[in-house]
């Protein structure tokens, strides 16, 4: 868990950045109905919850950089005795204080006649617009009211900045806190995929796979960081399948997408392994072929080395096997430059990881592609997918949808796989499935 002195560095290193005469307001996110009266499980805003640690609906963060009465200020719930025996807990004005280090509290009934007040005292506004439009209205109308009484002496805001450029890029930076909260999730992950291994049967049904992956998530006290992917034979090749619906196929391959989310930072695993536990010689081809891509682009994962490193090897890999196998034709330095190999390969090898399963954090810097520096975490996943009726496509190649995906840490040596626990050669998934069976 990410203990209180860090929450609190953190504010102390965003307040710096953003310097005196400024205000940072950061709400969290609403409760979402599912349906009627019933709504989603609630899940705090990522930002929200980096600077502060709270867990609550209902709630905004101000920092106020040098203001002498706190520079930390939470509006949040009240504690109320009957609404709580529906509906759980609440930490209250008071236990902001005490439990989550606010210098200030107040109820979050009381914002729109207290914010106002804190603007006129400020230059700068660091907000990020847009995510929340019901939210961004109350902001302006804080500030038009300030303005309706600038003949009365009021003092407007008249600088405004986007706080995601700021938070973002320190989000990138994982500490040694952020990192043993990942390994966490990522060793439970791997957990649930070995679990899924062990389960997988032909005749079994795609969900009753997933129910595997979440009883190991909650048995560890997390949930799933994003609806898994559950994906056999011609479904693996669906790149964001989510139905889980289906029955698994002797001869099939299937392909789980799932990682766990612990204390809000996620993990994102992906492996592909045969049903019936035995890689076909077709499969066992074009699976060597992805692995071989996937570790030439953890190779890339080096600080030094710019973000597109690791993508430019696993492509070179994939087309070069594609090639080899007569799935592609002409020459190889031509089929990378027209992207030949997008028909089979459409997506990016990778994306950031954190608090968010496609974490923040820009990707190009002044136009060019981002360096990777230590602390940085990232997935790496490339795939192969060959949906049935391929154009010129031999048979025994269709409906095969194979993506490896691990979690992958830079830093000064080698990169550090988060995710290594989850077999994934050939031999480490044939010999797990195998022991299995044989129970």
């Amino acid at each position: 868990m990410i203990g209180r002195k860090e929450f609190a560095r953190r504010r102390k290193q965003l307040m710096r950045m953003m310097g005196k005469d400024s205000i940072a307001i950061v709400p969290t996110s609403p409760e979402q109905v599912r349906n009627r009266d019933v709504e989603f499980p609630f899940r705090a805003d990522s930002d929200f919850f980096y600077l502060t640690g709270f867990h609550e609906p209902e709630a905004v963060a101000v920092l106020m950089p040098g203001r002498p009465h706190g520079e930390y200020l939470l509006f949040c719930r009240e504690r109320d005795p009957h609404l709580e025996t529906w509906t759980g807990r609440r930490a209250g004005t008071r236990g902001a204080i005490e439990q989550y280090d606010a210098n200030d509290a107040f109820p979050i009934g009381d914002i729109d006649e207290i914010l106002p007040g804190l603007l006129e005292s400020c230059e700068r506004v660091f907000h990020t617009m847009g995510s929340r439009p019901e939210f961004d209205k109350r902001v302006m109308d804080w500030i038009n009211r300030i303005r309706q009484g600038a003949r009365m002496g009021s003092r407007t805001p008249d600088k405004f900045f986007s706080l995601e450029h700021l938070l973002h890029d320190m989000r990138l930076y994982k500490s040694r806190s952020e990192l043993r909260v990942m390994r966490t999730a990522a060793r439970v992950a791997c957990s649930a995929h070995r679990r899924a291994m062990q389960a997988c049967r032909p005749g079994m049904h795609e969900y009753e796979i997933e129910a595997e992956l979440v009883h190991e998530f909650r048995r560890a006290g997390m949930v799933p960081a994003y609806p898994g992917i559950v994906g056999g034979g011609e479904n693996g090749c669906i790149l964001h399948y989510t139905e889980n619906s289906q029955p698994l196929q002797d001869g099939d391959l299937l392909l789980i997408d799932a990682g766990a989310e612990y204390d809000c930072y996620a993990s994102d695993i992906t492996r592909t392994f045969p049903v019936n536990g035995r890689f076909s010689d077709a499969q066992k081809t074009l699976y060597k072929v992805v692995l071989a891509a996937q570790e030439a682009a953890i190779r890339e994962v080096r600080a030094g080395n710019h973000w597109n490193d690791p993508h430019e090897a696993a492509v070179r890999v994939l087309t070069r096997g594609l090639l080899k196998l007569g799935i592609l034709k002409g020459k190889l330095s031509a089929l990378i430059r027209d992207e030949a190999y997008r028909r089979f390969y459409m997506h990016r090898t990778g994306h950031w990881l954190g608090m968010d399963v496609h974490d923040v954090g820009d990707y190009k810097v002044g136009g060019e592609w981002r360096v990777l520096e230590p602390g940085m975490v990232l997935t790496v996943e490339p795939g192969l997918y060959i949906p049935a009726g391929s154009r010129g496509v031999a048979k025994k190649w269709w409906n095969t949808g194979i993506r490896i995906e691990d979690d992958v840490l830079v830093t000064s040596g080698d990169p550090e796989v988060l995710s290594a626990a989850a077999p994934k050669t050939v031999a480490e998934i044939e010999s797990l499935m195998a022991l299995e069976s044989e129970k």
